[in-house]
Parts: structure tokens; sequence; C-alpha cells
């Protein structure tokens, strides 16, 4: 009662700070995920054993976060899709459970794989879940490459890529990725004089996105 509790304080509080979209973190061995494997969840009581029990604790955080969160603002839920060890949660179970989210009103599912295990093998599971369930999907993990991410999307194996890694290294790697895609980002006419001399329309208004 107090970890969901403390759940919907957090997102009481995400709301009041004007944060536009927040998500549920379900994967990578964290609590809820821990719930979900059956490599970690060894109850006996309803929230072990079958695969609905074992999605019963996450579900219900769920729930306290979409209720607790202003309904015209998304909420996600971030997911392992396996384990990668037999025997561990693998993608029919992440598909069962993208199913119940989207019966609960799910805004997108954030695909990564692997964390309660040592034994890791990274391949691509989000286009099985985005095919599965029709669920807004996110790719996200070991994408650091641009056009890689632009590939993903191309493809169509998943909605819009998510980056975490490339930009701790890179601060910049939106800017660079642009450049290197023919894009173009807004930003601060200070920026404006720095982009590089082939890029003449790398950078846009940033005022305009504002007015």
């Amino acid at each position: 009662m107090r970890v969901k509790e403390a759940f919907d304080a957090s997102a009481r509080r995400a709301a009041r700070l004007g944060i536009d979209s927040i998500e549920v973190h379900c994967a990578h061995g964290y609590l809820l995920h821990q719930f979900l494997s059956p490599l970690a969840n060894q109850r006996t009581d309803e929230y072990g054993g079958s695969r609905g029990n074992r999605m019963r604790f996450p579900l219900e955080i769920f729930d306290a976060v979409r209720a607790a969160f202003p309904d015209d603002k998304p909420v996600g839920v971030r997911v392992s899709a396996t384990d990668w060890v037999e025997g561990g949660w693998n993608i029919e179970n992440t598909i069962a459970f993208a199913n119940e989210l989207k019966k609960r009103g799910v805004d997108r599912v954030d695909v990564s794989s692997g964390g309660v295990s040592r034994c890791k093998r990274f391949r691509s599971s989000r286009e099985a879940v985005k095919e599965a369930t029709g669920v807004t999907t996110v790719a996200v993990g070991l994408i650091t490459e641009p056009k890689h991410a632009e590939e993903i999307i191309e493809r169509g194996q998943a909605d819009y890529v998510a980056i975490a890694r490339g930009m701790l290294y890179d601060a910049r790697w939106l800017c660079h990725a642009a450049a290197e895609l023919g894009a173009s980002v807004q930003a601060p006419p200070q920026y404006w004089r720095s982009q590089p001399r082939e890029q003449k329309h790398l950078f846009g208004d940033i005022s305009i996105g504002q007015r």
C-alpha cells in the first residue's frame, strides 16, 4: 500500500510541476519488473505464480498513476520485452501485458529488454509488440547513431525513438543528427551563427514555437 501511495504522490507532484508526460518503469530489474519476471517473483500469494498474478501489482500501479495524472496528458510504461533467459519473462508475456495496459488507457509502451539476469542478448522485440497490440511503441536501448534511429522509423518498427546514452555522451546529439539527416532544429538566436557553413538552415527560430 505504501509503495502504491508513493507512486500516486509522485504522479500528482509531476502534474503540479507542469510535467507534460510521465512513464511507469516496469523494466531492467527494477521493482515492477521483479514482480513480472518469474525469475525474480517467487511469491506464492495472489501476486505470484501465474502470469496474471505477476502482472497484478504493476497493473495496480499503472492504474494509480493514470488516475493521479491529468487525463489529457500521456502516461507511458517502460518494459523489458524479454529477460533473455529460458523460463523468464518473454515477448509473449510482454504482448499480454501491453494488451492489459491498452485496456487501461496506456498512451505508449517503451520497449527495452534485459535487466533481471546477467545473461544479456540484444535483439529487437519492439516491432512484435507494435504489430500484436497496436499500442504506440517507443524504441529504446543501444540506439546511438542517427541513421539507425531513422531506419527504425522508416521500417515501421516503432512509432518513435528514445535516445538516452547517446545524448548523455553528446549533449548536442540532436543537432548533429539533424545535420547528418538534412533536417533542422529550433534554437535560440545565440546559436544561429554557430551552424556549420554547409548547414545554412540547420537552426530554426525557437520563438516561432512559442507564439
